[in-house]
């Protein structure tokens, strides 16, 4: 899979405007994340998990800087993730799974932040952009 042309241009003209928000985004999507899918905690046993927690403000920061690091390798997303990759697969050991239900958490967070710039294309542009990034995540894991 991978993005046509108008996709890479939502997803990057996008991009210009969620890095401006980046750590109110990471950080409302990772609380997203562990309202809805309170197993994914189990990762974070050292982390003060409460809402606006300075780990959590710092974990949501890194989470966003990935995304931002896979929009500008949008060419190369697999190159641009590679290392954090195999630090998820085999060092931290998360289950697949979850970059999948934070790349939807993700998704809703952007879309609550820019409802007039979230048209159906840009939906589809980020979900699709989105599951590269979750696939790519997943590789080292096969």
């Amino acid at each position: 899979m991978s993005l046509t042309r108008a996709e890479r241009t939502i997803v990057v003209s996008m991009w210009g405007k969620i890095s401006t928000q980046a750590d109110i985004i990471g950080t409302e999507a990772l609380e997203r994340l562990f309202s809805s899918y309170p197993q994914t905690k189990t990762y974070f046993p050292h982390f003060d998990l409460h809402a606006g927690s300075a780990q959590l403000r710092a974990h949501g920061s890194k989470v966003v800087a990935a995304v931002g690091d896979a929009v500008k390798s949008i060419d190369n997303v697999a190159g641009a993730l590679s290392k954090l990759s195999e630090l998820h697969a085999y060092v931290l050991r998360v289950d697949p799974v979850n970059f999948k239900l934070l790349s939807h958490c993700l998704l809703v967070t952007v879309a609550s932040h820019f409802p007039a710039d979230f048209t159906a294309d840009a939906h589809a542009a980020w979900d699709k952009f989105l599951s590269i990034v979750s696939r790519v995540l997943t590789e080292k894991y096969r």
